[in-house]
């Protein structure tokens, strides 16, 4: 007869998944790891790899912002209505982070992560962020010919600081500029919240397009100057200690 200390052990559920996350912001945190500590419910009673996630970000990332490229001329022009090319990149950006969130959360919860995996996610993540930096960038040109070329260049540049810093967070020595995790302060990191920027970016698509050109002024900004301030955090003598 089988004791109670032999009976097999209960397959994970969603809290086991969501607390296995590692954050990556208030709204990351409030509503991409929730919906993507679903997903790694699933794709475990499925039997899914966390890989088969990494590459399901992949695809839905880059196949969203590969239409708004597309289109972004027909937009622009008025033979396309705008909200229906927004509202479908905005879902479909929201919905590969959350495999995003989900592939790590599988991984962890099932003993399946391994370098080979976590460079795979890594890379996934840049492609798929490069192919959004230049759905945005269509979007911007299209309504605004007259963009400088060296304001695309940058807004490219500097908004790979948050992908960076990013994985630097995740190292052996992680540190933050301001650690406080008060309310106040973590609504004003919003801004590097990546959840929380396509939510902006998807938004501005669907309302106001002809506005991403001032999106891409702003992110450009603001990646910029985190970007001197990390370095200038970096560079005080205590922390070349």
């Amino acid at each position: 007869m089988q004791s109670v200390n032999d009976a097999p052990a209960a397959p994970p559920g969603r809290r086991d998944f969501l607390a296995s996350n590692r954050g990556g912001g208030l709204y990351s945190e409030a509503v991409s790891q929730p919906i993507g500590s679903a997903i790694a419910l699933v794709a475990s009673r499925l039997g899914l790899a966390p890989t088969v996630l990494s590459l399901l970000n992949l695809g839905l990332g880059l196949a969203a912002s590969a239409a708004v490229v597309v289109l972004a001329p027909r937009v622009a022009s008025g033979s396309v209505p705008g909200w229906v090319v927004g509202l479908g990149a905005l879902v479909a950006w929201q919905i590969a982070y959350a495999f995003d969130c989900a592939d790590g959360q599988l991984a962890r919860v099932t003993g399946q992560s391994s370098p080979a995996g976590a460079r795979l996610d890594i890379l996934c993540d840049i492609a798929v962020q490069i192919a959004l930096v230049c759905a945005l960038a269509a979007v911007a040109v299209a309504y605004r010919p007259a963009t400088p070329a060296w304001l695309v260049a940058a807004f490219a540049g500097t908004w790979m600081v948050n992908l960076v810093t990013s994985v630097m967070q995740s190292g052996p020595n992680p540190m933050s500029m301001v650690p406080s995790r008060s309310l106040p302060v973590r609504l004003v990191k919003l801004i590097r919240d990546y959840g929380a920027v396509i939510l902006i970016a998807g938004v501005v698509l669907t309302l106001v397009p002809q506005w991403t050109v001032a999106v891409v002024w702003a992110f450009t900004a603001i990646n910029g100057l985190f970007l001197l301030a990390s370095i200038a955090f970096s560079a005080l003598p205590h922390r070349r200690s």
